[in-house]
């Protein structure tokens, strides 16, 4: 009987991996693998923060509503104007109402009664600064530190729907925003009670087709620059 192999059998056969390119494939699969953790990394810490994200947008939409209410009653939105009003019929609020803060005029939202008397909707959980802590006992209201939101006031509903009233986070004293507490995000309530979330352009402004929403030459301001009040 013929034992030898045959030799289409042999063939036939799996050919184990030689050395080297069993160590090739290794280390490609090493790193596929490396780059795809390194490259979800930021996805997941972003996952951390979208939450808060949306909670902000929400809140901002609550604002809307309450400036919607609080314009049935008075006119227009919370100004200088109104704060005086408001210091007259409710003299134990001066120290809340006072000054040119946007927590000055967004107080005036917690102390209308026809809204809802109550913090909770600047609630926007920046990175450093505290939440309201729900005190609206005159002089607690919106303390330092509990509203970091840019407020423009002078507006109305009788004005361009598209303009901006409520951001976060502006920078103080500017018209550029803070990149860091959203992920390269701003938080932007409109007077339509649209809001979202707008990416922030490296140079620190918000754009959209018409150019910097924040610039004079915007077509929603008419070459009139918005009255940006800064929080405390």
């Amino acid at each position: 009987m013929n034992t030898e192999a045959n030799p289409e059998q042999i063939d036939s056969q799996p050919k184990p991996f030689n050395s080297v390119a069993y160590w090739l494939f290794s280390v490609f699969i090493f790193l596929v693998v490396s780059y795809l953790v390194t490259c979800s990394t930021p996805l997941i810490l972003s996952s951390h923060r979208n939450p808060d994200r949306t909670e902000a947008i929400n809140n901002a939409k609550q604002i809307g509503i309450a400036l919607f209410t609080f314009q049935e009653e008075y006119g227009t939105y919370p100004n200088d104007e109104t704060a005086k009003d408001f210091i007259k019929n409710h003299p134990t609020y001066r120290k809340d109402l006072s000054g040119t803060s946007s927590n000055a005029l967004l107080r005036q939202l917690i102390i209308n009664s026809k809204n809802d008397r109550s913090e909770d909707m600047f609630k926007f959980r920046f990175k450093k600064s505290a939440d309201p802590d729900g005190n609206i006992k005159p002089g607690e209201i919106l303390k330092k530190g509990e509203c970091e939101l840019a407020y423009i006031s002078g507006l109305s509903t009788a004005g361009n729907p598209s303009r901006p009233v409520i951001l976060a986070p502006l920078i103080p004293g500017t018209k550029k925003f803070d990149p860091e507490p959203f992920d390269g995000r701003a938080i932007v309530l409109r007077m339509d009670n649209s809001a979202g979330a707008y990416t922030i352009h490296k140079d620190g402004h918000i754009y959209d087709k018409d150019g910097d929403i924040l610039s004079p030459e915007h077509p929603i301001w008419g070459r009139k620059a918005p009255d940006i009040r800064y929080p405390e």
